[in-house]
C-alpha cells in the first residue's frame, strides 16, 4: 500500500448522480476509510454542453446523504484544487506539448470532412477505418510534415487536433486489482485525440494529468474505462510518471432480462434509480429518489456496497464503519451485479429495526405534522417502540400506529360482526369500572386488574379482549392491547370504549 492512499471520484456534472456513481463513490470512500485515506471529489465538467444546471449541487448533497462525504473538493480546498476541470483549463496544454516535444503525440490537420470520406470509403470495401500506426503517415499531420511547415500552419490559425502516437506492436502487460492481468496488443489500439480543436482537453488526457497532480494512488472506476487503461497507462509512460493502481468495477445490471440498469427499468418497476429526488431544469420532469422515497441512507449503502462485492461470510446486514473494517477490492467481483429491488427493501427494514426508536422521530413527527396532529416527541417515541418491527418505511410506522393518534371513527365489518354480540355493550360498560378504578395504569398492572376480574366473572377472553382492541384500534392488529390502553391514557381510554358501545 502507498503511504498516503489517495482516491478520487469524478463524475460529470450533466444530470443527476445514477445510484452506479453513488456505489463507485461508495467502493472509493470505503477503500480510502480503510486505509487512512483521502477521498477526494472532482467534478469534470469539460463537456460544457452537457453541462447540467444544479447537477453538481446534487452530487454534493446525494454524497452527503448516504453519508460518504468527500475529504477534499470543491469548497473543500486540500492543496491540489481547483477541484473542477473548467477551472484547471489552462494547466493542460503544456503537457500536451510535452508529448509533442518526446515524440509522443503529434499535431493532426485532417478536417472532420476528410476523415469522413476515409471512413466511408473504408465502409465500402468492408474494413473499418482507425487513425493509428498503419496509416498515420498517410495522413494530414505533423508526423509527414517538416517543423517549418507544422509551425506556419499552426499560426495560420488552421485548426488541429493533438493526437496520441500508439506504438505499432507492443503486447502491454496491464494489472487490474480486481480483473488480475490484462493483455492488450497497441496494433489494434487507435490514435486517440488528447487535445480538441475548442482548445480544451479530451477526458483521456485531463484525466491522467489531474490524477497525477492529485497524487491519486488508486484509480477505482466504473468497467465501461477498462477499454481506456491501455491508454492511460502509455500517457502514465510516455510522461515518466508512477502510475495509480486501476480497480474495474463491474456494472449494475438490470433486474430482469439483460444490459445495464436504467431508469426506464426504475419507471417501469417502480424503484428509484437515483440517491435523491432530481428535477430536470429543461423538462420539469421529476426523478424519484430513494430519500423522498423513505430510504434510510444507511440502508440504501448497505444494499449498493453488496452489489457487486461481498464480505465471503454470511453476514448481510452492515453499518457503514463495519463495511470499512471488511471492505477489500480483491473481494469486488468481475461480473455483473443484478440490481433486486425486493432485496433492497429487505435491507431497508432490517436497518428500519437497528435504528434507535430516537432516529426515527424526526420522519414519523413529519408524517403527523402534515396531519395537522401534535404529539411530543416522548409520545411518538413510545409509539414508534411499540409498532416498529412490522415496518419496512417510516410512512408503516403511521400507517401501524394511527391508532395512537386518532380515535377510530369507524370499524373493520368483519371483525366487529365477530367481536360485538348482543351482550357485548353491558360487558363493556363493566369493563369500563374496571379500567376507571384501575390507578396504576401500567400494561402490567392494567393486564393483571382486568384479566382478573374475566376470570371471576368466568367470562371468555376472547368475549372481552376482542371487543376491547376493536374498541382501541377500530380493528383486529396493532400490539399488546394493554401497552395500547396504557400508552394513549385512561381517560382516552375509556373515551374509546364509550364510543364504541354507542356506535356498536
Amino acid at each position: 500500500m502507498h503511504q498516503n492512499v489517495r482516491v478520487r471520484f469524478a463524475p460529470s456534472p450533466t444530470g443527476p448522480l445514477h445510484i452506479g456513481g453513488v456505489r463507485t463513490a461508495l467502493y472509493n470512500y470505503l477503500f480510502a476509510k480503510k486505509h487512512g485515506g483521502t477521498f477526494v471529489l472532482r467534478i469534470e465538467d469539460t463537456d460544457q454542453n452537457r453541462y447540467v444546471e444544479g447537477a453538481e449541487d446534487y452530487i454534493v448533497e446525494a454524497l452527503n446523504w448516504c453519508g460518504i462525504p468527500y475529504d477534499e473538493g470543491p469548497g473543500k480546498e486540500g492543496g491540489f484544487g481547483p477541484y473542477r476541470q473548467s477551472e484547471r483549463k489552462d494547466k493542460y496544454f503544456a503537457f500536451a506539448e510535452k508529448l509533442i516535444a518526446s515524440g509522443d503525440a503529434y499535431y493532426a490537420f485532417d478536417t472532420a470532412e476528410a476523415l469522413d470520406a476515409h471512413r466511408k470509403s473504408h465502409e465500402e470495401q468492408g474494413k473499418t477505418f482507425i487513425y493509428n500506426w498503419h496509416n498515420r503517415e498517410k495522413l494530414d499531420n505533423s508526423l509527414n510534415l517538416s517543423a517549418e511547415e507544422t509551425q506556419k500552419r499552426i499560426d495560420a490559425g488552421e485548426d488541429y487536433v493533438i493526437r496520441f502516437k500508439s506504438p505499432q506492436s507492443e503486447i502491454l502487460e496491464l494489472e487490474d486489482i480486481i480483473r488480475g492481468a490484462v493483455e492488450v496488443d497497441t496494433s489494434l489500439l487507435d490514435d486517440k485525440v488528447l487535445f480538441k480543436a475548442d482548445g480544451m482537453p479530451t477526458y483521456h488526457l485531463a484525466n491522467i494529468v489531474d490524477d497525477h497532480l492529485m497524487e491519486i494512488t488508486h484509480v477505482i472506476r466504473g468497467e465501461e474505462w477498462l477499454p481506456s487503461l491501455a491508454l492511460h497507462m502509455m500517457l502514465y509512460r510516455a510522461f515518466g510518471w508512477e502510475a495509480p493502481q486501476f480497480a474495474h468495477l463491474p456494472l449494475i445490471m438490470k433486474p430482469v432480462g439483460k444490459g445495464k440498469l436504467s431508469k426506464r427499468d426504475g419507471d417501469k418497476m417502480g424503484f428509484p434509480v437515483f440517491p435523491l429526488e432530481w428535477k430536470d431544469p429543461k423538462s420539469g420532469d421529476i426523478a424519484s429518489g430513494y430519500r423522498e422515497d423513505g430510504y434510510l441512507p444507511e440502508a440504501v449503502i448497505n444494499m449498493l456496497a453488496f452489489l457487486g462485492w461481498n464480505p465471503g461470510t454470511e453476514k448481510e446486514i452492515y453499518t457503514l464503519d463495519e463495511l470499512v473494517q471488511d471492505f477489500e477490492l480483491t473481494r469486488v467481483h468481475k461480473s455483473g451485479a443484478k440490481f433486486d429491488p425486493e432485496k433492497t427493501k429487505w435491507f431497508q427494514q432490517q436497518h428500519v429495526q437497528l435504528a434507535s426508536d430516537a432516529s426515527l422521530v424526526p420522519g414519523l413527527q413529519a408524517i403527523l405534522k402534515e396531519k395537522h396532529l401534535d404529539y411530543d416527541d416522548a409520545y411518538v417515541k413510545q409509539i414508534i417502540h411499540l409498532v416498529k418491527e412490522r415496518a419496512v418505511f417510516v410512512s408503516d410506522l403511521f400507517d401501524q400506529g394511527s391508532f395512537f393518534f386518532e380515535r377510530p371513527t369507524s370499524y373493520d365489518e368483519k371483525a366487529a360482526k365477530k367481536a360485538w354480540k348482543d351482550d357485548t355493550g353491558e360487558i363493556m360498560i363493566n369493563l369500563s369500572k374496571i379500567i376507571s378504578e384501575t390507578e396504576d395504569f401500567s400494561a402490567e398492572n392494567l393486564s393483571a386488574n382486568v384479566k382478573g376480574w374475566i376470570q371471576n366473572e368466568g367470562l371468555g377472553f376472547g368475549k372481552v379482549m376482542q371487543p376491547l382492541r376493536l374498541s382501541l384500534v377500530g380493528s383486529m392488529s396493532g400490539p399488546d392491547v394493554f401497552d395500547i390502553a396504557s400508552t394513549i391514557g385512561k381517560a382516552k381510554t375509556l373515551e374509546r370504549i364509550r364510543f364504541a358501545i354507542e356506535t356498536l
